[in-house]
């Protein structure tokens, strides 16, 4: 699974995007509201981990999930 973070404008909020090895749309949050079914995603115990990443994370930079 790859992740990106996406810078919003004016009023639209950034975001967080998951995408599969096929580069398809799997989960889009906004990233200063993480995602609440991470279980749903194989993710479930690594809220803190997840949320020190997304901070980190530069803008519009894809890379491979790795927690």
């Amino acid at each position: 699974m790859y992740i990106i973070k996406v810078k919003g404008k004016a009023k639209i909020p950034d975001y967080v995007q998951f995408r599969d090895d096929n580069f398809a749309l799997v989960a889009y949050f906004r990233a200063d509201r993480p995602l609440k079914k991470l279980e749903k995603y194989g993710l479930e115990g690594k809220e803190e981990a997840l949320q020190e990443l997304i901070v980190s994370l530069p803008f519009g930079k894809i890379q491979k999930l790795e927690l």
